[in-house]
């Protein structure tokens, strides 16, 4: 037996960037990028491996950029060990994120080799992707936010973007190894740094999305700007971060998780969990069980976070590149993201499991949420014995009826699906 559910919404104030290709533009222009000469010259922008909005959009408008000044761009995959380390799985996570030759009107160079620039001031060795050393210019695009194994004044962004993603393999592991010992943000502030010193980074976009997952705002900014421009962005992105409006629950079902979705497949700062040797996990919120049912196509097998969770389903386990998640989680240092939790046949034993491990506890006193996963945090269902908080939260409304769980005859959850 389980609670009866209800829909819910967040109700949180929005930025919205209505014109993306005029918003880029604008951008550029306030760098004065077109004083820069690039005629005749191979320009490299980074393509990463997250699930950014309008990325293609973005990355197309600025290869146009480039041809209009007479330059060639050419799409380097900056994605650390993302992709299985392979040539082929760069290109495949690419083009599940839309991000094509074809799309973006730039041809993808695949390279997995580094070369090593040299050391930061506190010795930490510094490798570069080698088809962006062949660059004759470099422009760094990446969505800044929040990390989810650390925080501080820069996290996800343009600066992680050069040390793990253009690092490929061998520089995320180098940096993730080291950042564990000295700090994440100081190790990758200062990898960033001598890649910007040695490299020709002609400029960053820095991207920020709202908390709907739509772009908000697009900033251009010259390498000797970087790193305090970033530090701004990531700022103005924390005032407006949406969580989980509950601090205290007993079970939290997940309805995917995935690379697409966040670095660690779901956000820790939503869930409350990291699992980072040496990283503090955070004070909120407190969840007993958290259940995950589902690992989104565009992961390609690869479900770091699986091992955030306590329970999931067969349909998940199955679903598992093995090599793909291992690579990832032991090149960025975190094996314990990516351990298998329990797993049920379908969801709804998976459910029944977390409530019968919560110990001698009433169905209808259980605080329950169901979420489609952590980038998508504006409907939500929640149990019974939450009603009465949200009726009391004045960024929280009722858009539904309460509902009894319902399963088809394999087990699957079919209600509040979205």
């Amino acid at each position: 037996m389980f609670p009866r559910m209800i829909k819910i919404k967040q109700n949180m104030p929005v930025q919205t960037v209505e014109d993306v290709v005029g918003a880029v533009l604008k951008s550029l222009d306030s760098i004065k990028a077109r004083q820069i000469n690039l005629e005749g010259k191979t320009i490299g922008i980074t393509a990463g491996s997250r699930g950014i909005n309008n990325i293609s959009l973005i990355l197309k408008t600025i290869a146009d950029y480039v041809k209009e000044a007479k330059g060639n761009p050419v799409l380097i995959p900056s994605m650390g060990s993302h992709g299985g380390g392979a040539l082929e799985g760069q290109r495949e996570v690419l083009a599940s994120l839309g991000i094509t030759e074809e799309a973006v009107g730039a041809p993808v160079r695949c390279c997995i080799d580094t070369v090593m620039l040299g050391e930061t001031p506190s010795g930490v060795p510094v490798y570069c992707n080698k088809e962006a050393v062949k660059m004759d210019g470099l422009i760094v695009v990446n969505r800044i936010k929040s990390h989810t194994d650390f925080s501080g004044k820069i996290e996800s962004g343009i600066c992680k973007m050069l040390a793990i993603g253009l690092g490929s393999e061998k520089g995320a592991i180098t940096t993730h190894s080291h950042a564990i010992v000295k700090g994440y943000e100081e190790v990758i502030t200062e990898v960033a740094k001598v890649m910007i010193s040695k490299l020709p980074v002609l400029f960053a976009v820095g991207i920020l999305e709202n908390w709907k997952s739509e772009t908000a705002e697009i900033g251009a900014f010259l390498p000797e700007e970087i790193v305090e421009k970033e530090k701004l962005m990531l700022a103005k992105y924390k005032e407006s971060a949406i969580k989980l409006p509950f601090t205290d629950l007993d079970v939290l079902a997940v309805g995917e998780i995935g690379k697409n979705i966040s670095g660690t497949g779901m956000d820790t700062k939503v869930i409350g969990r990291i699992h980072i040797k040496g990283q503090k996990e955070p004070d909120k919120p407190k969840i007993a069980r958290i259940v995950v049912l589902g690992l989104t196509e565009e992961s390609h097998g690869n479900a770091v976070g699986i091992g955030l969770a306590d329970i999931t389903t067969q349909e998940v386990f199955e679903s598992i590149d093995l090599h793909r998640t291992g690579f990832n989680c032991i090149s960025s240092m975190a094996p314990e993201q990516g351990f298998i939790p329990c797993v049920a046949a379908d969801d709804r034993e998976a459910l029944e499991s977390a409530f019968a491990t919560l110990g001698a506890v009433e169905f209808s006193k259980v605080r329950m949420v169901y979420i489609k996963n952590t980038s998508a945090l504006e409907e939500m269902a929640v149990s019974e014995a939450l009603i009465e908080e949200v009726q009391s939260d004045s960024r929280l409304d009722i858009i539904g009826e309460l509902e009894e769980l319902q399963f088809d005859a394999s087990g699957k959850l079919l209600n509040f699906r979205w």
